[in-house]
């Protein structure tokens, strides 16, 4: 049996329980494609959460994080007729649409935090040229969710304006790429002055730091006193979450996807009806969101924020990073590093 270098988690824990080791390799089943890999992110929730084992979904041990590897295809299964040797791709989330049981790389499966990863043929897209594997890995993994959260679901539109909170984070730095190509006034709320200027720099028109400032007044004082139609919210935090709640304007739409903050919030139900206020959650997004977000990308109308890009075999330190929430942008790991 051939093996390969993964960093590979036999219990939950803390970040100590990722071990660097020897793993079998994979062998791509039919309709599979076994991918050499190049760079993958690593996510509060998704790797972090997951490790802790406080995840909302059962993950199976021994386990290998790693929800969007990008890297080069070096075997096809049978059946593959649309990907090649050698082709360089990224991973989208979902090995199948969650409309059920969660199906996902990195979770259900083992991920990206290896040398090799085999992966449905169907859940890659190849990456255009002039654009790097940590850039792709971090697009793929964040973009497409933006454009369904503002576009799809909150139906942003020109001259309207949001409220990106978590404004450095992927997520949140993408939501303020989006946002403003999709014509709106953005306000960043991020937690440090730098992070802030993060924001800024990606294309917000104002800022605030949620840590210093009172949230809702300040969004409120930006407005007139009117409120954003759109509060973009990937935090979950029970502090901030009401007060970006309370920034809203009558007839405002809050969309969210993510929960590192927490999970359980207050929610004002009076001003839920009396402002006619929609919530709506989503996890979802369109292949063809994915390649418009990679060609944005490459056309450089989509830039990424990167905190540091450290070899596999420093994951337990990339999680004690990302976990001190010091640095501004992703944490990739690079088994090629």
């Amino acid at each position: 049996m051939e093996m390969m270098k993964a960093v590979v988690m036999h219990e939950f824990g803390g970040p100590e329980v990722l071990r660097d080791e020897d793993f079998p390799k994979p062998v791509p089943e039919p309709g599979e494609v076994l991918v050499e890999v190049h760079a993958v992110s690593v996510n509060r929730t998704l790797d972090l959460v997951v490790r802790e084992g406080r995840y909302g979904a059962p993950v199976n041990l021994p386990h290998i994080l790693g929800v969007d590897p990008s890297g080069v295809i070096v075997d096809v299964g049978e059946g593959v007729t649309d990907r090649l040797p050698g082709q360089r791709v990224v991973t989208v989330p979902w090995r199948s649409k969650p409309v059920g049981p969660l199906d996902a790389v990195g979770m259900q499966h083992l991920g990206g935090y290896a040398r090799f990863v085999k992966l449905p043929a169907s859940a890659t897209v190849p990456i255009p040229d002039g654009l790097g594997f940590p850039e792709a890995t971090i697009v793929t993994r964040h973009a497409p969710q933006a454009f369904n959260l503002l576009r799809d679901r909150a139906g942003l539109r020109a001259g309207e304006s949001v409220l990106v909170m978590g404004a450095s984070g992927g997520l949140g730095s993408a939501g303020v790429q989006v946002a403003k190509l999709l014509g709106a006034t953005v306000m960043a709320g991020a937690g440090a002055p730098e992070r802030v200027e993060a924001a800024i720099r990606l294309g917000a028109d104002f800022g605030v730091d949620y840590r210093k400032e009172d949230l809702t007044a300040r969004v409120l004082e930006l407005t007139g006193g009117r409120g954003v139609d759109v509060v973009f919210e990937n935090i979950a935090d029970p502090v901030l979450f009401p007060k970006a709640f309370h920034a809203i304007a009558r007839h405002g739409r809050l969309v969210t996807a993510g929960s590192h903050g927490g999970g359980e919030v207050t929610l004002d139900v009076k001003r839920l009806y009396l402002y006619q206020i929609a919530v709506m959650g989503s996890i979802g997004f369109t292949h063809e969101d994915v390649v418009a977000s990679l060609e944005a990308a490459a056309a450089g109308k989509l830039a990424v924020l990167i905190d540091e890009v450290l070899p596999l075999s420093r994951a337990a330190e990339a999680h004690e990073r990302v976990a001190s929430r010091e640095g501004v942008g992703k944490v990739v790991l690079s088994p090629q590093a």
